[in-house]
This record gives structure tokens, C-alpha cells and sequence, in this order.
């Protein structure tokens, strides 16, 4: 995992529901921990794209709800700007379910991938079908 270049905004705060985009059974899952965001005296932690996440699944299939799984941020609705001054949005706030180890759950990612989420999970780089 390597990091990224300047600080990125942070645009998911804890209890966001974000959609799941791959395969694994999970529709919709809700953020209940950001581990390495770096903790703060009364400051709600959040995620941005390409952040590390705990999840709760709320919607999918039934061997799948109420899990407690590691899930990556791939897209979020909150403007981000990247380090050659261009700004990126997307329509919807994505993650994908992942193993500890950066290992994709799902063998299909739907839809497209932020290029620092790519760049940061090579994993989830091989099974994107698009970077933007």
C-alpha cells in the first residue's frame, strides 16, 4: 500500500452509507471505523478515496447483512482535488469489500475507480474496468 501525494479531503464521515460496487453479496454498507485516519479529541473521524475502512453491511444478501467487514473508498461525492490542480466529483459515494491484506472479496468491480484508490490497492486496480 503505498501513499498519496498531499492530503486528501476527507468527505465520509462515520455512519455514511456508501453503495458496494463489486460482487460479494453486500448492496449497501454503512462506515463504522476509519483505523489509520489518526485519532482526534472530539472529532468524528472520516474517509476519504482510497481510505481503509470498517463496515457494517446493511443491505445484500442475507449471509452477507449485519457482517462486520475491511471495505476501501473507490468514489465519493464530495469534491477532491488532485495534485496537478484538477478537481474530481463523482455521482455516488462507492466502496468494495476487501480482505486485510488489500485482497478484493468480489471478482467484479462495476462502474469507475478513482485513480488515487487504484494507485494506493493494486488489487483493486486489476479487477477495475475503468480509471478515471
Amino acid at each position: 500500500m503505498k501513499g498519496l501525494a498531499g492530503r486528501q479531503t476527507r468527505g465520509l464521515p462515520l455512519g455514511a452509507r456508501l453503495d458496494c460496487i463489486d460482487n460479494s453479496g453486500a448492496k449497501e454498507v454503512s462506515i463504522i471505523a476509519v483505523p489509520r485516519a489518526g485519532a482526534h479529541h472530539k472529532r468524528v473521524n472520516a474517509g476519504g478515496v482510497g481510505d481503509y475502512l470498517v463496515v457494517s453491511v446493511k443491505k445484500g444478501t442475507p449471509e452477507m447483512r449485519r457482517q462486520v467487514l475491511n471495505a476501501v473508498i473507490v468514489r465519493q461525492k464530495r469534491p477532491f482535488r488532485r495534485p496537478d490542480g484538477t478537481w474530481v466529483q463523482f455521482e455516488d459515494n462507492a466502496a468494495v469489500i476487501v480482505a486485510p491484506n488489500g485482497e478484493t472479496k468480489g471478482s467484479d468491480i462495476k462502474g469507475p475507480v478513482a485513480r488515487e484508490a487504484a494507485e494506493r490497492w493494486p488489487r483493486i486496480a486489476a479487477t477495475a474496468s475503468q480509471i478515471v
